[in-house]
């Protein structure tokens, strides 16, 4: 990953073709030393591509990745349905959770 922002870095700059050097001065300017062969590994799998275009493929590819976890996909109630009704009671649970709360202080303040 190191490799590929400093990558990014120098063609923001506006180099549109870094090289290996160039790549490596801005990794030593950040104090991280360069991997060789990763980085020719890099330059060749990138070379005579333009950037935009490789990021543009992978967020394709990325886009068809299924995530999740396999979670089942629940539609949201609608007033027709009586979804308002569960609503109501949830706040009604919540008031009643409050008091519940504010009469555990054993009886006493901090203020008395």
């Amino acid at each position: 990953m190191k490799l590929i922002a400093a990558y990014l870095l120098a063609v923001l700059g506006g180099n549109t073709s870094p090289s290996a050097d160039d790549i490596k001065n801005i990794l030593e300017s950040a104090g991280v030393e360069a991997n060789d062969e990763r980085l020719e590994f890099l330059l060749s799998e990138l070379e005579g591509k333009d950037i935009t275009e490789v990021i543009a493929a992978g967020r394709e590819k990325f886009a068809s990745v299924p995530s999740g976890g396999g979670a089942m996909a629940v539609a949201a109630p609608t007033a027709a349905a009586g979804g308002a009704e569960p609503a109501e009671e949830a706040k009604k649970e919540e008031k009643v959770e409050e008091k519940e709360e504010s009469d555990d202080d054993m009886g006493f303040s901090l203020f008395d």
